[in-house]
């Protein structure tokens, strides 16, 4: 039989499979999700997320010694405190968790590029996303709120904010706070693309942040619609994000990649709570090879056009790329 063209040809050898490679994974790509809380002396295990924990301040430094060991170098903290309001006062506050989380790693750990979640569903008593009108979220009011919690976290040593609330006009209202008081040069991750998703269930136990009414429908996305993800996108764009964010990653690939084609932006995907909880069961029941699926969930949104990868996986996916296993 006369073939001119054998695609197999490029796939004999490892050697010539990683030469030909198309898709390419560094680690400094990664970004690893650190949960801080209130209190003394804690480092709690999350059930729904086996081999996650919520770390007090005095113990946070046991998990970023594990991070920076894995040559992961950039952290997103998200905040637990020990007191809830109806305004979420704490998620702003000078003496908040994640300010002193920031000032401890700036100090302890300054080789980590400090990341935070600015979002108020961890602080307030509800566990919405903003301060509410009766039973809805007062879209202008909170972006007040956005905007301080974003100062007061790049004056406690941010390097990045990355809002998650999903409300209208935010990335223009934090950049404006920013730009007045001398953060002119901080940049913003928008989770531009944020859909109302059932992959977030491990994510509200591990944060207590579970709204006691209702969803969050109104202001997150809903998840048959593409044109809307764009537009979202855009105006973020427009507002002046820097990093365009599409969540969760697994489900919205085509999504990732629209993005990335639609826009002359950096592109980040969250691979979310549920996804891990779902690798982690199912590794724990034999079903499925973990290191492996890790491995094919991070290259499927790399090669979807992600720049950036949120996980949960980072240390064991930066080892897989030292190893030469993906990369």
């Amino acid at each position: 039989m006369e073939m001119l063209v054998r695609p197999r040809r490029l796939r004999s050898s490892e050697t010539l499979r990683r030469m030909v490679r198309e898709t390419r994974i560094s680690a400094s790509s990664l970004i690893y999700p650190l949960f801080v809380m209130d209190g003394v002396n804690k480092a709690e295990e999350i059930p729904a997320m086996p081999g996650q924990k919520r770390y007090t301040l005095d113990r946070v430094e046991e998990e970023l010694v594990k991070v920076m060991d894995s040559g992961v170098r950039n952290i997103l903290l998200f905040g637990i405190p020990q007191h809830k309001d109806e305004v979420g006062s704490q998620a702003y506050a000078e003496d908040g968790i994640v300010q002193r989380a920031l000032r401890y790693t700036a100090e302890q750990f300054p080789e980590l590029y400090r990341i935070t979640d600015v979002c108020m569903c961890e602080y307030t008593s509800h566990g919405h996303c903003g301060v509410l009108c009766g039973h809805d979220v007062d879209n202008d009011r909170t972006l007040e709120l956005l905007a301080r919690t974003a100062r007061s976290h790049a004056e406690a040593g941010a390097q990045m904010v990355a809002p998650s609330d999903m409300m209208d006009g935010r990335i223009l209202a934090i950049r404006e706070e920013l730009d007045q008081n001398g953060f002119s040069n901080l940049p913003i991750m928008s989770y531009a693309v944020k859909f109302a998703s059932a992959f977030y269930g491990p994510f509200r136990e591990a944060a207590g942040s579970a709204p006691s009414f209702g969803d969050r429908k109104s202001y997150q996305m809903d998840f048959h619609n593409r044109r809307e993800a764009l537009k979202e996108a855009l105006l973020d764009v427009e507002e002046g994000a820097d990093i365009i964010m599409v969540k969760p990653a697994m489900s919205f690939l085509d999504l990732v990649r629209e993005v990335h084609e639609t826009t002359d932006l950096p592109v980040a995907t969250y691979s979310v709570s549920g996804e891990y909880a779902m690798v982690k069961a199912a590794a724990q029941n034999g079903w499925i090879d973990e290191d492996r699926i890790v491995c094919e969930m991070a290259v499927s949104a790399y090669r979807a056009g992600a720049d950036i990868y949120i996980t949960y996986f980072a240390k064991e996916l930066a080892g897989f790329i030292r190893e030469g296993r993906i990369g």
